[in-house]
Formats: C-alpha cells, sequence, structure tokens
C-alpha cells in the first residue's frame, strides 16, 4: 500500500519511522510519502490561508495550492486513489472502515488546519478519485494530523504481515463488535490483586466461555450502544 499525506506539518509524521510501521516500511509492506502543502502555494509568504467568504472566525485554507498539491499526486497515482480528509463533519472512522481501507493499494490523507478547507477542494478531489471525509468522534481537533496519524495505524496493521501474529488482529475491540477482554500475565498475584482463576485452569472451553462473558460485560458497562439490546445476553 502506498500513502501520501499532506500536511503543513511534515515533521509530525516522522513517528513513523519506528515500531511496527517503521518495520513494515522497511519491509516494503507499506509506503509512506509526507507532501508539504506550502511547496504548491507560490507567493513569497507561501500562504496557504485566507479569510472566509461571509465573514466568520478563524481562516480557511485556500483551493489554490491544495489543487495543485492533490493534481500532482494524483498524476503520480497511476491509479485513482482513495482521498481521506479528517473532519468532524465527516462520516465515523470505525474498525470496519479501517477494515475496508486496508485493502486499498492508494490512499491520501489531506490533513485540514484554521476552520478548514475551502469546500471547492473536496469537488475537485472527487474529479481524481474517490473522496471520503471522516471523523474520528463528536470532538474537535486543531488539525488533521492527529487524526491522520491515528487512522494510517489503524488501517497500517491490518495489512498482511504488518503485525506478526495474525490471530491477535482477531480477538481485539470491535473486531467482532464486541469491546476485547481483559488480559493478565505473569505474575499470578501482584500487590493484592490475583489473575481470575479460569485463565490458570488449562480449561480452554471455560477460559473462551468466560472471555466472551468479559467481553459482553465490558461492552454493556462501557459501550451499550454497541449492543442492539444492552440486556440481551448473547450481543445479539
Amino acid at each position: 500500500m502506498r500513502i501520501d499525506v499532506v500536511t503543513i506539518f511534515p515533521s509530525f509524521f516522522d513517528v513513523l519511522e519506528v515500531s511496527l510501521l517503521g518495520r513494515a516500511r522497511d519491509r516494503g509492506l507499506l509506503e509512506v510519502r509526507v507532501h508539504d502543502l506550502r511547496d504548491w502555494a507560490h507567493d513569497r509568504h507561501r500562504t496557504v490561508d485566507d479569510t472566509p467568504y461571509g465573514g466568520g472566525a478563524g481562516m480557511v485554507m485556500k483551493p489554490e495550492p491544495w489543487g495543485a498539491a492533490l493534481d500532482a499526486i494524483a498524476a503520480d497515482a497511476g491509479e485513482r486513489p482513495t482521498f481521506i480528509f479528517p473532519s468532524p463533519a465527516g462520516e465515523l472512522f470505525t474498525q470496519a472502515t479501517a477494515r475496508e481501507l486496508s485493502t486499498a493499494s492508494r490512499l491520501v490523507f489531506g490533513c485540514g488546519r484554521y476552520e478548514g478547507i475551502d469546500e471547492r477542494v473536496f469537488a475537485h478531489a472527487a474529479t481524481l478519485g474517490d473522496v471520503r471525509l471522516m471523523s474520528l468522534g463528536d470532538y474537535v481537533l486543531n488539525g488533521g494530523e492527529v487524526a491522520t496519524m491515528a487512522m494510517i495505524e489503524a488501517i497500517g496493521r491490518l495489512i498482511p504481515g504488518v503485525v506478526g501474529n495474525p490471530a491477535s488482529l482477531v480477538e481485539e475491540s470491535h473486531e467482532d463488535g464486541l469491546l476485547e477482554y481483559p488480559s493478565y500475565t505473569k505474575p499470578a498475584q501482584w500487590r493484592g490483586h490475583e489473575v481470575p482463576p479460569v485463565l490458570l485452569s488449562g480449561n480452554h472451553g471455560a477460559i473462551a466461555a468466560w472471555r466472551r462473558d468479559q467481553q459482553l460485560e465490558r461492552t454493556r458497562a462501557r459501550r451499550p450502544d454497541l449492543l442492539s439490546d444492552p440486556s440481551d445476553s448473547t450481543g445479539t
């Protein structure tokens, strides 16, 4: 997979050099190219924003540098990429979304700032590829970089070969619509807290049943919205 990121803070994405995604890049499983939007701003001050039409607070990112940036990246794509713009006005990014996007070959993230990007940029991007505005949740960030980093992490780890043990991707929160069960490791007793005896029993059937019960209990307590009927012990 190739991922392009357009931002005015390219050094923000230096973190992609480390951990699992860094190793995935070294092994050729994931290619990430980060572009400075100001490289497509041609005035002396490399301006990328201006005051909003109609008045109001803040600044809006100008369409000219965005259009030039997306044109250049799309021309280098060889195929229609999927453009993703983090936005509190977008669709909710979920684990299902991450899994869907992990099968794509080209993703382009556009990191907005200030009051957002001129709306015409999205219309132009739609002539070059598929466009999706994505929200991490019902809150507002200062810019799209944090959301883009979170989405790249969520998508990238699902690319085959990135995570060493593929089975670990199955038993996670949201993969089956429930939150993940609690995990424990050695020692069996720590500061007065004990590992649940069932996990020490060696009875794999009992362990599986306990973990499923824990998933349902956690989901009912913390995210009842994930259950069609919060009182339903089956979670269906």
